[in-house]
């Protein structure tokens, strides 16, 4: 392929995975690349990926223009892409781009101006005749004005910043008692996290659905879609699970989003990649049966969903971005894009589903993922990268395409069972257990979602026969060069065959299982009600193929030091392999710990009070977000050891009970 003269070599302003997404696309298309990297990165997969790399100071390296076009004009880069970072939507950035004579991967800066603040963006939308949400965009925002102009829009609420994304900034307020505390806490989170307080008032949907449609367009005068996508599997805001296409709508209504998408773009002099996302209010429907829908909020730039869209339509899309860039038409015509199959793609992040989703910290011991039929992985990090509270902790996007959506979900599922992550916790299980969740399947989804089916998706408190059966087999089946299998004991049996013996703990029982070679694939299993004989053999280092009683079991294995980790069908299971240790808690105090690093934003009680089960203690600010501390049990406080402002490290006391 010819290149064109002024796109040679792009430098990309951006981390981990998305930066190695840029670099495949670019070095395919002939197209140097350069990497910028902090010095936490200068060992990270992207960084070795690049033609180019070049180290940037400070605490914020990927956020310091001057240091990039500084980068780029001593590297001979003659475009820069921004990846989907801050930068991907800052104006002023694309504006100084131009300046130094620098090609902006991305939408023009009028655009990006009009849609960076979301009130600005939703009056152009009323203006372009594309549905709003109900609610207030007002300039002034002084306490008494949104007071009144909640009591206008009525309970419940949504207040959101104007700026930015990702759930932060926003509130849902359902009664005036609680208005004025949600406020302050949107506003706090708006300028530590975008610079900006300001707010704006929306009705609250009750039963939402979140749609997003991919838009292109050119410099040229030509928009399409590229279809929407369900991004509705959230968690505070924060998107879990993406499928293309969206469950369960008409087609008229699929027609209906793309054109006001591609509406959008010409409103506002659109070019580049574009996502408009849209809120479907399913308590509202029309004539036809079709929810009502409202523009949200327009992303100017390449999401994070991305691989989804790229799996249906078998386009991709930073391609698209960088012949847009280059002032080409673009690829194809509304009328030449079509969908083909189903993908969805779950985040696989680095947190602790058991306390919170708090993030998770430390070095990735071992990382391995299922490279099935259909099965994509986008990560930024490898085996003994280190996730620390810089950064976003996600660890990788697991992306599944299929036939069908039943067939995508399988994949999905299988890829996530098949998934190794060692050395810290990750939410791996708790995104098998969503995606094979039965009400999932059946495509029953809307925002509120996983609070709905919370216990069911905490994970099982059954252990069944072929669990337990599983985590013997995975410990006592030979492997090569180790005759008696991985933790299985071999007694002495005079004139007897040889019998492999395993001990597992589960729910305080220990489970003694034995297995004896029966030939070939075939095991006698004793020591398990109603298992006899089984047949079983390894598939690559963690997967077992199990046949009993006419079905067959897949099942992924992965043995640690003291339990074994099962996974079957989507759900996983920690057996014991060893005694379980007695804990002694001692001291009779509760203690409330720092789950992480961060600073106190607030403290609401003091020696002495008297606090009921579930009253907030205390703000902790930590990856930008706040992160509200309650009481787990009432109780008197007997000590606090902080302050607000105070900076805290992870497990540090924060209050102590009585």
């Amino acid at each position: 392929m010819t290149v064109p003269a002024q796109v040679k070599k792009i430098l990309i302003a951006n981390r981990g995975e998305i930066a190695r997404r840029i670099i495949r696309t670019a070095h395919r298309m002939g197209i140097a690349t350069v990497a910028v990297h902090s010095d936490a990165d200068a060992d990270a997969p992207f960084v070795r990926e690049a033609g180019q790399a070049v180290p940037l100071a400070g605490d914020r390296p990927y956020l310091d223009m001057d240091a990039i076009i500084a980068a780029a004009q001593r590297t001979g880069a003659d475009a820069i892409h921004p990846g989907y970072g801050f930068l991907s939507e800052n104006a002023d950035f694309a504006r100084a781009l131009a300046s130094a004579g620098r090609i902006f991967i991305g939408p023009p800066e009028s655009a990006m101006r009009v849609m960076a603040l979301k009130d600005t963006a939703k009056a152009a939308m009323k203006k372009a005749g594309v549905p709003i949400t109900p609610g207030y965009q007002g300039n002034d925002q002084s306490l008494v004005r949104l007071e009144k102009a909640a009591e206008g829009v009525g309970f419940p609420l949504l207040i959101k910043a104007v700026a930015g994304g990702g759930g932060k900034g926003m509130r849902a307020v359902h009664s005036a008692d609680g208005f004025q505390e949600a406020l302050m806490a949107a506003q706090r989170e708006g300028e530590t996290a975008f610079g900006n307080p300001s707010v704006m008032l929306e009705k609250l949907i009750q039963r939402p659905r979140h749609v997003e449609v991919q838009l292109f367009a050119d410099s040229h005068g030509n928009a399409v879609h590229l279809f929407e996508r369900d991004c509705s599997l959230q968690r505070r805001h924060q998107k879990v699970i993406e499928e293309a296409p969206a469950p369960g709508l008409s087609d008229r209504l699929r027609h209906t989003l793309g054109v006001a998408a591609v509406t959008a773009a010409h409103a506002i002099g659109y070019a580049g990649a574009g996502t408009v996302e849209f809120i479907l209010d399913l308590d509202t429907v029309d004539e036809n049966g079709d929810p009502a829908f409202y523009f949200m909020e327009m992303n100017t730039r390449l999401q994070v969903e991305h691989p989804v869209t790229e799996c249906i339509t078998g386009e991709d899309l930073v391609e698209w971005q960088i012949r847009v860039a280059r002032g080409e038409v673009l690829p194809k015509r509304q009328d030449e894009l079509t969908v083909t199959g189903w993908a969805m793609e779950a985040r696989l992040y680095a947190e602790d589903p058991d306390s919170g989703f708090l993030p998770a910290t430390g070095t990735i011991s071992t990382l391995e993922f299922g490279d099935g039929a259909g099965v994509r992985i986008d990560t930024g990090v490898e085996t003994g990268s280190r996730i620390g509270l810089d950064y976003d902790p996600m660890i990788a996007k697991v992306i599944a395409h299929g036939a069908t959506r039943d067939d995508a979900i399988d994949r999905l599922v299988g890829a996530l069972d098949a998934t190794i992550v060692s050395g810290l916790k990750s939410n791996r299980a708790f995104l098998a257990r969503l995606a094979d969740h039965p009400s999932f399947r059946a495509g029953e989804v809307d925002t509120g979602f996983i609070a709905r089916h919370s216990a069911d998706l905490a994970g099982p408190s059954l252990c069944p026969a072929p669990v337990l059966l599983a985590a013997a087999l995975g410990l006592g089946l030979p492997q090569p060069g180790n005759a008696a299998g991985l933790f299985g004991e071999r007694p002495f049996r005079i004139n007897l065959p040889a019998e492999t013996l395993v001990r597992l703990w589960w729910d305080g029982e220990r489970h003694v299982i034995s297995l004896r070679h029966a030939g070939g694939r075939r095991w006698r299993v004793g020591g398990l009600a109603g298992v006899g004989e089984v047949a079983a053999s390894r598939i690559g280092r963690h997967g077992l193929a199990i046949d009993l009683a006419g079905q067959t079991l897949m099942a992924t294995v992965v043995p640690g030091t003291a339990a074994v980790d099962v996974r079957l069908g989507g759900q996983s299971w920690l057996i014991g392999s060893r005694p379980p240790r007695v804990k002694d808690v001692g001291g009779g105090h509760a203690h409330v710990m720092a789950p992480m690093p961060g600073r106190v934003l607030a403290v609401d009680v003091v020696p002495g009070q008297e606090v009921a089960e579930g009253e907030r203690l205390l703000v902790l600010e930590a990856m930008k977000m706040e992160h509200r501390l309650v009481a787990r049990v009432a109780g008197t406080i007997k000590a606090v050891h902080i302050a607000t402002g105070d900076q805290v490290a992870d497990g540090m006391m924060l209050v102590e009970f009585a």
